[in-house]
């Protein structure tokens, strides 16, 4: 069941050239246009099913907040359609609905009834209110003397107190501390699992690959990519890196995978492959294993340095580990073109059973953000199996030795 339904979707303010245009606009009898219309979203489409959790990425004055209040009806489309099915619980922008001479606890009153929560059932949720948002006696106090932490606190409290059909949540619990972003993001989780559709945008990779089954990417206003949210961040990644003369491209690999590519041209990589403990090329090792990943690289225009960086990310394309020969201070001075270099990198697989891939750069510094010759995510995918290893759980194997020993109290 289709629970958001957005469908060619543009939102657009109007600009005057000077202040009197306006007057003169609706003064006119001829109704004569004195404005030009900036538009902020455009032609968006996407849906999102009951249950799942759809991610807004992009930078700063792509449209993602403009979006969000638009689906929540706090502003209206200049064109398109929305659908909205369900009880929606808006966390926007931070205290939002607040009045700031209102105690926290006038303020949760008057929230929770417009979120749609009865009074007699916001009396019963007040203990509970209460308690997540730990703010203790500052309930009672007016709102203009809390700290943004703590505003973002009670406004979640309240946004979550009964479970809504639809959550959307708009970068609120960045200004959080850890713990309660932690807190959150566990009541965010066991909502999903109860059935609770999400949209959230937020520029935390981490929290929006660990949460959502999707992703949107908008750029100026646009949805520039659609789909996994690892693809999607690899993507974005590209994007924030492009330079006048890159490139950028995603293709689909043999396994079904999105491939992003992006740089410069001047240094590629012409060969990557992983080898285990005999010195076999493989794609599956056994956890702990010791392993060599080579990788070739082909210089195409003589370029002062070199560097090269590499990431191996697990299935969800989070990073388990990464650095590069900047940090390791092994960088290539003056490569020439059709000059070739071979990287050995060992280390042990100490992974835990699952699929990951790594990623590479080419670069001049310790980033790509000055010169980025060529970056490729799922450069090469390989599987950790278990073996001979204790049973354990989780991305890293860290087998402790664990004694025991009988005390007599």
């Amino acid at each position: 069941m289709t629970v958001i339904q957005v469908s060619k979707l543009g939102k657009a303010y109007k600009k005057y050239p000077t202040r009197w245009a306006r007057l003169a606009e609706w003064v006119s009898i001829k109704k004569t246009k004195k404005h030009q219309l900036t538009w902020v979203i455009k032609d968006i489409s996407f849906t999102v099913k009951k249950g799942e959790s759809l991610g807004i990425v992009g930078i700063n004055g792509t449209g993602k907040s403009t979006l969000l209040k638009m689906i929540t009806g706090t502003t209206s489309p200049t064109e398109g359609t929305i659908q909205v099915h369900g009880r929606v619980a808006a966390l926007l922008e931070l205290g939002l609905g607040f009045h700031p001479d209102f105690t926290g606890r006038e303020n949760v009153m008057l929230s929770g009834q417009l979120l749609g929560i009865s009074h007699s059932e916001l009396n019963q949720l007040m203990p509970q209110i209460e308690a997540f948002a730990e703010i203790g006696e500052y309930i009672d106090q007016p709102v203009r003397i809390y700290s943004s932490g703590m505003q973002m606190r009670l406004a979640f409290s309240v946004a979550t107190a009964k479970r809504p059909d639809i959550l959307i949540v708009d970068e609120a619990l960045s200004v959080g501390d850890a713990y309660f972003q932690h807190k959150s993001f566990e009541r965010i989780r066991a909502f999903r699992e109860e059935g609770t559709t999400l949209l959230i945008v937020s520029h935390d990779k981490s929290a929006i690959q660990a949460i959502c089954d999707k992703a949107i990417l908008l750029d100026s206003g646009q949805i520039a990519k659609e789909g996994t949210p690892e693809e999607v961040f690899d993507y974005y990644n590209a994007l924030i890196a492009k330079k006048e003369n890159s490139i950028v491209t995603s293709v689909q690999n043999n396994e079904g995978k999105f491939q992003t590519t992006s740089g410069t041209g001047e240094a590629k990589v012409k060969d990557i492959s992983l080898h285990n403990s005999k010195g076999e090329k493989c794609n599956t090792i056994a956890v702990g294993e010791p392993v060599n990943l080579r990788i070739k690289v082909k210089i195409h225009q003589s370029i002062e340095k070199l560097v090269l960086g590499y990431g191996i990310k697990d299935r969800l394309g989070q990073v388990m580990y990464g650095t590069n020969t900047w940090h390791t201070k092994q960088i290539v001075h003056q490569a020439s073109e059709n000059d070739e270099y071979i990287y050995h990198i060992s280390f042990p697989a100490n992974f835990g059973p699952g699929t990951y891939s790594i990623q590479t750069a080419l670069v001049d510094s310790d980033s790509h953000l000055t010169n980025n010759y060529e970056w490729i995510d799922l450069a090469l995918m390989f599987n950790v199996i278990n073996i001979d290893k204790t049973q354990f759980v989780g991305y890293q194997w860290n087998e402790p030795l664990i004694s025991i020993e009988k005390h007599n109290g």
